[in-house]
Parts: C-alpha cells; sequence; structure tokens
C-alpha cells in the first residue's frame, strides 16, 4: 500500500492539476501532492528499515536499499522544488512570461514527471524502466518548452531528439537483455525482464550477448545522465526551461538514469567477470569531469554554468561506481545525496537571482548579499558545497573518492585533482561577483521562499559532520549489492 500510494499520489496529481493547474489553488495543490508523496515515501523508507527488500505486485515492484533512499530523496526534493515554485512561477505570470494555460501545463506535467521518475525507481522491470525513461523525456520536453521563445523551443527539440536517439539505443539494449534472459529463464514473457530473476541467474546469463546489451544500455542512458560526449542537450535544456525544471532536471534525474545504469552494471558484472565495464563508466566519467570542469570556463550565462557543473559531478560519480568497491561505491551513494541537495539549492537561488536582474547574464547580476541577504548568502554557501568546500558532504565524498582513486587508480587522481581545481576557480570567481558587487537589482513583487534552500544546505552540512546511522546501513548494504 506505502509503494502505491508513492506511485498513485503524483499521478492522481498530475490528472487534477490538468484540470486545476492554471487556478490561484494549483500552487498549493501541487505542494500539497508533493508533500504527501514525500510522506508516503518516507512511510515506506521505514516499511523497508524494519522488514527488509521487498516485492509487490507479483513482483513487479522491487524496494531494496539502492532504490529505496533515492525515492525518499526524490520526494523530498520534489516537495521542497514545489514549494520554491509558488512564488518563482507567481512572479513569472506577472512578468508575463507564462499564462494561465502554460501554468496548467507546468503544474500537471511537474506531477507526471515526479511519477515518471519514482516509477523508474521502483519497477523490478526492465521493460517498464525502459518506458517510465521514456516517459520523463516526454514530461520534461513540454517543461523546458514552457516559455515557447525561439531559444526554449530549439532546447526542446535538442533535448527531446538527443534523448530519444538515447532511449532507442537503451531499447536495443533492454531486447538483447531479454533475449539474453530468455535462453536461461525458459519462455516467462515479460516475467523474464525482472531485475531479481536475472540477478539471480546472472552467472549463467550469454556473456557476448550481456555485454553487447550493457554497452547499449550505457549509451541510451548515459545520455540522459549527461555524461560526455552525449551531453549536448543538458546546458540547453537548464538554460531555457524554468528555473524549478532546471532543479529537478540536475538534482533527480541525472540521478534516476544513472540509477538505471547500475542496475544494468551490476547483472553484467556477474555475467561477464572482467573489468570492462567498471572501466567504460570510469572512462565516460573522466572525460565528464574534465570537459565539464574546463567548459565552466567559457560560461557567461548563469544556469549554463551551472549545468556544466552537473556534468562534472555526474561524471565524479560515474567515476567512483566505475571503481568499483565498498568505499568507492559508498562515496558514490554520498555524493549522488549531495550533489541531488546542493545543486537543487543553487538552482532555488539562482531563480530569483535571474528574477531580480531580468538576465541570466553573469555580469549584469551584482550586489545580491546588498539587495537580499539571504538570497546572496544562500547562493555563497550553496556554491561553496558545491565545490567542494568542507565541512559540507560534497566535500566528504569527493575525500572518499579521490582517496580511493590514489590507492587502486593512481594514474587518474591528477586529473581530477587538476579538474576540481579548474571548477573551483570557475565556480568561485563568478558566484563572489554575484553576491558581493555593486547591487543594480530590482526588487520583487513577492518574498522569495528561502526555506528550501537552507533546508537543502542544512542536510548537506549534516552529512560532511554525520552521517545519520540508518543512512550509512543503507548505503554500506547498497554497496555491497552493487559490487565492482
Amino acid at each position: 500500500m506505502d509503494l502505491l500510494a508513492v506511485l498513485a499520489l503524483p499521478l492522481l496529481g498530475a490528472a487534477m492539476l490538468a484540470f486545476f493547474g492554471h487556478r490561484p489553488i494549483a500552487p498549493r495543490l501541487n505542494l500539497a501532492v508533493s508533500a504527501a508523496t514525500f510522506v508516503a515515501a518516507c512511510v515506506l523508507t521505514a516499511d523497508v528499515i524494519a522488514h527488509g527488500p521487498m516485492q509487490v505486485l507479483a513482483a513487479e515492484f522491487f524496494i531494496d536499499p539502492f532504490n529505496v533512499f533515492l525515492v525518499a530523496l526524490t520526494a523530498f526534493v520534489g516537495m521542497t522544488t514545489a514549494a520554491f515554485s509558488r512564488p518563482y512561477m507567481r512572479i513569472e505570470q506577472e512578468h508575463g512570461r507564462v499564462d494561465a494555460r502554460r501554468l496548467r501545463l507546468y503544474h500537471s506535467m511537474y506531477q507526471l514527471f515526479m511519477f515518471t521518475m519514482l516509477l523508474a525507481l521502483t519497477t523490478n522491470n526492465m521493460g517498464i524502466l525502459w518506458v517510465a525513461m521514456e516517459a520523463a523525456t516526454l514530461s520534461t520536453v513540454l517543461l523546458v518548452s514552457l516559455y515557447r521563445t525561439a531559444a526554449s523551443l530549439e532546447a526542446a527539440w535538442k533535448y527531446f531528439i538527443l534523448c530519444g536517439v538515447g532511449i532507442a539505443l537503451a531499447l536495443f539494449g533492454t531486447v538483447l537483455l531479454y533475449f539474453a534472459a530468455e535462453r536461461v529463464l525458459g519462455a516467462e514473457g515479460m516475467s523474464a525482464l525482472l531485475w531479481t530473476h536475472l540477478n539471480a541467474v546472472k552467472g549463467q546469463l550469454e556473456p557476448s550477448i550481456i555485454g553487447i546489451a550493457f554497452v547499449f544500455l550505457l549509451v541510451g542512458y548515459g545520455t540522459k545522465v549527461g555524461l560526455v560526449p552525449l551531453h549536448s542537450w543538458l546546458p540547453d535544456a537548464h538554460a531555457e526551461g524554468p528555473t524549478p525544471v532546471s532543479a529537478v532536471l540536475s538534482g533527480l534525474l541525472l540521478n534516476v538514469a544513472l540509477y538505471a545504469v547500475m542496475r544494468c552494471k551490476v547483472l553484467v558484472d556477474g555475467a561477464v567477470h572482467a573489468a570492462w565495464p567498471g572501466q567504460m563508466l570510469m572512462g565516460f566519467g573522466l572525460l565528464s569531469v574534465v570537459v565539464g570542469a574546463f567548459l565552466l570556463w567559457r560560461q557567461k550565462d548563469v544556469k549554463r554554468m551551472f549545468a556544466y557543473s552537473s556534468i562534472e559531478h555526474m561524471g565524479i560519480i560515474t567515476f567512483a561506481f566505475g571503481m568499483g568497491g565498498p568505499v568507492a561505491n559508498f562515496a558514490a551513494l554520498l555524493h549522488m545525496t549531495g550533489h541531488a541537495l546542493t545543486k537543487s539549492a543553487i538552482f532555488f537561488t539562482t531563480g530569483h537571482a535571474t528574477q531580480k536582474a531580468g538576465t541570466q547574464r553573469m555580469d549584469d547580476i551584482q550586489g545580491l548579499r546588498e539587495q537580499s541577504p539571504a538570497l546572496g548568502w544562500g547562493m555563497m554557501l550553496g556554491a561553496l558545497a558545491i565545490v567542494g568546500m568542507p565541512p559540507f558532504g560534497v566535500f566528504a565524498s569527493e575525500f572518499l573518492i579521490l582517496t580511493t582513486a590514489m590507492q587502486t587508480q593512481p594514474w587518474a587522481t591528477p586529473v581530477l585533482l587538476l579538474a576540481l581545481g579548474v571548477a573551483f576557480g570557475a565556480i568561485f570567481m563568478r558566484v563572489q561577483g554575484m553576491v558581493f558587487g555593486a547591487s543594480t537589482l530590482r526588487r520583487l513583487p513577492h518574498q522569495p521562499d528561502m526555506l528550501p534552500v537552507f533546508a537543502h544546505l542544512a542536510l548537506v552540512l549534516l552529512l560532511g559532520l554525520y552521517v545519520p546511522t540508518f543512512l550509512e546501513s543503507w548505503w554500506h548494504l547498497a554497496s555491497s549489492m552493487i559490487g565492482g
């Protein structure tokens, strides 16, 4: 019942907001549905803590320590983003950027997007996982193009075409996965695609077929992760869509896509007993870290800059998962959590900053601390957290990844250190000008909601100082399951 509530609430919310999304009550209804989903996710999490992994609805859904924390994280960030979007979208409407019809589309597609991500995380069926990822693409295409400007339509089409090609490759990989499974499990129909069934017989799967399937699945879902060179949709989608959409794209969707990759990697590791799947992840990850870090210096648009920061951080996580082992996997899970919370908080502050300035050009956004101290300090603390300054949780995860790389992949350590240093310089130089420069900003007609920003940053700070026992035990169990 708890799982059904987690999935049914956003789906029901999307249906209701399709009719009432343009009314004044819509922002509160959107927040109420998101909060109810988070409560249901917490209850589901408590059940998993108490009773262990569970299968639901004839094993079509599967909850274990790996995905249950991502479900809770997704529901939490979805709730705080809904809270942030209340004043943000109201200001956008008063500035004439959206009308009632587009607000209805925004609210309904937001909840549909949340549903697709939660479905992808909880399904046990690799075919339904593919369907959920495709549905997430379609719903976010409509969100990215919400403003209907030439730039937003171009970004939406680029996102649709590139991710559509990626999802097509992932479909071919899923078909190959079914082909390999059917030879072992027999003619069991769609049950041959259940991850728990595949995991039980992964040692018997044909290595050559499962290896080819993994390559297609990695490239397909890796497009959604934003791994270089499959990343070109990501900066445009972040820059041209509404800022709440940028927050959930960067903070949640990239995690969900990487989750899909890791579910596939567990299967291929058990089938091929070789190092090359991890090496592929390390290669894509390291390339993403380096390219993302250096491209940060070229950006003039604040949302594009933080989009390239997301590419860099997803590269760090992918590299850590590629190294494998309990410490690297634990660090990757910690980094997934820290990045999701920090980057969404940064986009919250960025959204209100761009509304104050009337532009996304960083050179024209100056003096945030003088005009709005809470907004300025929120952006500065978020920037310090995302570049890995202690004592934030991102520092703890990057420290674990670097020390593990020194022991197992020493050749990569200098590259990682160089890229992290480049990213630190690029972000810190830009942000301090926006925060501490001479103010030329206007006042907003509605007070920004800064509670989600500081709630996220407080959690990231907590993760840097102390990881709660239940969360540590989840990540240890998930790390052991991922292996590598």
